[in-house]
């Protein structure tokens, strides 16, 4: 018996019939990492013939900082649904449908360039758009917090590595070091997880629809794009990334976001940034199961695991956080690699 289900179906036959709602027709839509979950309703044809609802139950779940989202990011002209109903205090909203073809689903290497092209449009929109007090600080605190999911989740519990102290010591210090590189960078507006299963397939100039947004904040510029780019669900090249990494840069600059000169700068920070993000995600994916029971991200872990360690081993100053991790992995593989 699925309780909240009979409570979302109650809600949305109490809605306004100008919206043409269906309850009977309620079927899932998606689901994601956390609790909420997202089902599809038929609706009048004005609403595109379906609309979507969102069920984050609290106190699990707080509806309030998608909906602020929703509309702050919606008036940097990017396509977000719109929240047609809410309710606050049960946790339920009405959403615009953006249908079911992820970029994930799309990409390939003929569509990709056009598909980047516009994620990348619409990240220099919403980027030019920023305003620092519409979102929280992506402060020191928020990013270390994230990188300790790595020990904590994925080399404690994951991989079962009891770390001596000269490595914990050796940890923080590499944490330190990250933190003074993403810290020192302009601050955006951030969506945090823009990537090829939060952006929608959409037609025309609309493209992309973005989603998952409730978690912006107002933090490090490269964080979106390496989202984009080295996601963990998708893999390209280096030379395709740093291609489309070259076109971002560009595309910034001329928008008047604050840009390093040299693109070889901008890169750097790149790859700082990601490793700050894709440390956390390792943490995130091994909690997700053995925590949540959620074994699915397992499989995206390697990917992960190859973006850190690439990074790790191209700069000097991460050369003691190469060893701990060829430790961790337990191959003994030397740390080499490009020194800058």
């Amino acid at each position: 018996m699925d309780l909240r289900l009979d409570q979302l179906r109650t809600w949305l036959d109490a809605l306004p019939p100008a919206h043409g709602l269906q309850p009977a027709t309620l079927r899932p839509a998606s689901n994601d990492a956390s609790f909420r979950r997202y089902f599809r309703v038929d609706a009048a044809a004005a609403h595109g013939g379906a609309l979507i609802a969102m069920d984050a139950p609290p106190p699990m779940e707080d509806c309030r900082p998608f909906v602020h989202a929703a509309e702050v990011l919606a008036r940097s002209g990017v396509s977000v649904p719109r929240v047609l109903e809410a309710d606050l205090a049960q946790g339920f909203l009405l959403l615009d449908d953006f249908g079911s073809t992820t970029y994930l689903s799309r990409l390939d290497a003929a569509s990709a360039p056009a598909l980047y092209a516009d994620a990348t449009r619409a990240l220099v929109a919403m980027q030019v758009a920023s305003d620092a007090a519409a979102f929280p600080p992506y402060d020191r605190e928020l990013l270390l917090r994230e990188l300790r999911l790595y020990p904590d989740w994925y080399i404690a519990k994951h991989k079962g590595v009891v770390l001596t102290d000269a490595e914990r010591a050796t940890l923080e210090a590499a944490f330190g070091t990250i933190l003074s590189n993403v810290l020192a960078q302009p601050a955006v507006t951030v969506h945090r997880d823009y990537h090829s299963r939060n952006l929608m397939v959409l037609p025309g100039e609309r493209n992309p629809g973005i989603l998952d947004f409730q978690d912006a904040v107002n933090g490090p510029i490269t964080y979106d794009l390496v989202s984009l780019l080295r996601d963990a669900y998708v893999k390209w090249e280096e030379e395709q990334v740093l291609d489309w990494a070259i076109r971002y840069w560009e595309r910034a600059r001329a928008a008047g976001l604050p840009m390093p000169a040299e693109f070889g700068d901008f890169y750097r920070d790149f790859e700082w940034m990601g490793l700050q993000r894709h440390l956390k995600v390792l943490g995130i994916f091994a909690r997700l199961y053995h925590r949540d029971g959620k074994d699915r991200y397992l499989a995206d872990m390697p990917l992960v695991l190859g973006y850190v360690r690439d990074v790790v081993r191209r700069y000097g100053a991460l050369r003691p956080l190469a060893a701990l991790i060829d430790r961790v992995e337990g191959d003994g593989a030397p740390a080499v690699g490009y020194t800058f």
